[in-house]
């Protein structure tokens, strides 16, 4: 089946009524899961400065990883973000230790083994990463390849049919707003750090991400200490 009669059938699968309560974006991470059969799936946002979110997953080991990317920032679907290309890791153990500080470690605690990424793009412009998680070491066969490519395109198609949707209303679509509301420490965070150290706003959070990583804590709960005062940063933490 062509790419495009397969991004068509995901599509209708994706948007047909059922009942459940499920959004699209859970929906269609929970399909590929069942249909590429591997061990996690996860949808996460993108932007220019990097990862802003996780939009769906499946699986516990896939939660943890799209968490881990986001708090450091880098990781395979950074990396397919920017570069535009998928991003094939079929074995963790052999990745140079240097490459993703933290994020490499942690996937392996985590029990996960491979990643391949997926970048969500409509010409210059970053919307996301479609990431495939497995517990085993191992390239994805080519058959599955071309179905996450499919996949990933419709995730694409999705993102933008929620954002178009809510347009014609204003402000963002629950499925996205949802992220942005679940980040919305973090953001605040970001503003008073940047207060603090006299920075932009990309440093400030650059600086927030540093703090998790050396301490060992998640973005969100270093976030949590700044906005309540438990923690301050000073200029010279740049």
């Amino acid at each position: 089946m062509a790419r495009a009669d397969r991004v068509a059938q995901l599509l209708a699968e994706l948007l047909r009524p059922t009942g459940d309560g499920e959004g699209l974006a859970l929906r269609l991470v929970t399909a590929g899961r069942k249909t590429l059969d591997v061990a996690g799936v996860g949808l996460s946002w993108m932007t220019e400065q990097g990862p802003a979110g996780t939009l769906a997953v499946t699986g516990d080991a896939a939660e943890v990883l799209e968490e881990l990317q986001y708090s450091l920032g880098i990781g395979p679907g950074v990396d397919s973000s920017r570069s535009g290309r998928p991003e094939m890791q079929p074995d963790l153990e052999q990745v140079d230790i240097g490459r993703w500080p933290g994020y490499t470690s942690g996937a392996l605690e985590a029990g996960v083994a491979a990643v391949f990424a997926f970048p969500l793009q409509v010409g210059g412009i970053r919307l996301g990463v479609l990431s495939l998680y497995n517990d085993t070491p191992g390239r994805l066969p080519a058959s599955a390849v071309e179905e996450a490519r499919a996949l990933a395109a419709a995730a694409t198609a999705v993102l933008l049919h929620l954002q178009s949707s809510a347009g014609r209303r204003g402000g963002l679509h629950a499925d996205l707003a949802d992220t942005v509301l679940d980040r919305a420490e973090v953001y605040q965070a970001t503003g008073m750090v940047s207060v603090q150290i006299r920075s932009s706003l990309s440093d400030a959070f650059a600086v927030l991400r540093g703090r998790a990583f050396s301490s060992g804590r998640e973005i969100s709960d270093v976030a949590h200490s700044v906005v309540t005062r438990q923690l301050r940063f000073t200029a010279g933490e740049m």
